[in-house]
């Protein structure tokens, strides 16, 4: 079976450095913070441009503590999508705000700028953009409409690592960005993480203290916090991969160019990018208005396809009927009905990928009305 996406090929691309960092932290006896992790706080907030990076437990903590740190909680509202991984509305409830709901575009299905003025409201405080697949959403038009009405902007940047916008890396237009460095992120661990990144040193401060329990100093709570934190070994793990994730992101495009020279004369609908954007496909999503026989004729050709999302936020069991704005969500629906998900990582071989394109070419031949 071709996966949708291998880990453990990218442990294994660098499994000698992988393993003596490990070794390295399991020789230390630091386990939860410490040197390793701030290493990589500093080194990740470098690469992407920042100047502050504060490690967590996970992408969803991540938005979470982001979202506390800009001081919303119950009674306020944050504008996002539902065209996206269910932990961005999941962390907006955790802090006892309400999620508001816009439609996401058509061609490149990250929110739609131009459904925002509506979807304001009193009690609206932030913006969740999400920089969905690996492509960046039109942050220009996005912070136009925050500045004019005063509100914070938390990019979500879980499946955008590397990704750019206009010349600058996703995760540094936005007040605060979010960051998973779940295992088959571009930039993985072996395990949970995240961060949040800022240029801004006091709300970087805050993270720092909610993180953990508010300390500032042991055992001193100057306000109240979690516990989310990023372990020694993942950080370690992470400062490994680091250094290679352009060179992979450029292996991701090179298979998304496979794919769309392969698949060019098919009825599939192919990925667009801004022409302002630089995609570092995270996933290489199509849409077929035929996705289920699609997805079960590649799955008997042994290729592993998956549905990225196949329930929008809105309509799944614990969310429908009281996420304000559900009711005005067309394109998320229909992309639901539509997206599929081709194998895609940079150790995939194009001998695979050509196996992919040959699959996805005999359906259309065997499936012609």
């Amino acid at each position: 079976m071709i996966l949708c996406s291998n880990p453990h090929k990218q442990y294994q691309a660098y499994k000698m450095d992988i393993d003596a960092a490990i070794q390295r932290v399991l020789d230390g006896g630091w386990y939860i913070l410490g040197e390793e992790v701030t290493a990589f706080e500093h080194d990740f907030a470098a690469y992407l441009g920042a100047k502050f990076g504060v490690g967590v437990g996970s992408g969803t903590e991540a938005l979470h503590i982001a979202l506390r740190a800009c001081g919303i909680g119950p009674g306020d509202e944050v504008i996002t999508v539902a065209h996206t991984a269910v932990a961005t509305v999941a962390a907006i409830e955790l802090c006892g705000a309400g999620p508001v709901l816009v439609d996401i575009e058509p061609d490149y299905v990250t929110m739609d700028a131009n459904r925002l003025e509506d979807a304001i409201s009193a009690q609206t405080k932030a913006i969740i953009p999400v920089h969905l697949y690996g492509h960046p959403v039109d942050m220009e038009s996005i912070l136009d409409v925050a500045h004019r009405h005063n509100l914070r902007v938390i990019e979500d940047c879980a499946q955008a690592h590397g990704a750019v916008y206009r010349g600058q890396r996703v995760g540094t237009w936005g007040d605060l960005a979010c960051f998973s460095f779940y295992p088959t992120k571009n930039l993985g661990a072996l395990g949970d993480g995240g961060m949040v990144i800022s240029s801004d040193g006091v709300l970087a401060e805050r993270v720092r203290l909610l993180r953990e329990y508010g300390w500032a100093e042991r055992y001193v709570s100057h306000m109240v916090g979690w516990n989310t934190r990023l372990d020694a070994l993942q950080a370690a793990i992470l400062r490994v991969k680091l250094p290679h994730l352009d060179h992979d992101n450029a292996a991701r495009a090179r298979v998304a160019a496979l794919y769309d020279e392969g698949l060019a004369r098919t009825a599939l609908t192919l990925p667009r990018c801004r022409p302002c954007a630089t995609h570092v496909y995270h996933l290489y999503v199509v849409r077929s208005s035929r996705r289920a026989a699609l997805q079960q004729f590649l799955k008997a050709r042994g290729v592993g396809a998956l549905v990225h999302y196949a329930v929008p936020v809105h309509l799944q069991p614990a969310y429908r009927g009281r996420l304000r704005g559900s009711e005005a969500l067309p394109e998320t629906e229909q992309a639901a009905h539509e997206v599929l998900s081709l194998p895609l990582y940079p150790e995939l071989g194009a001998a695979e990928v050509q196996t992919v394109i040959q699959a996805v070419q005999d359906f259309q031949e065997t499936h012609d009305d």
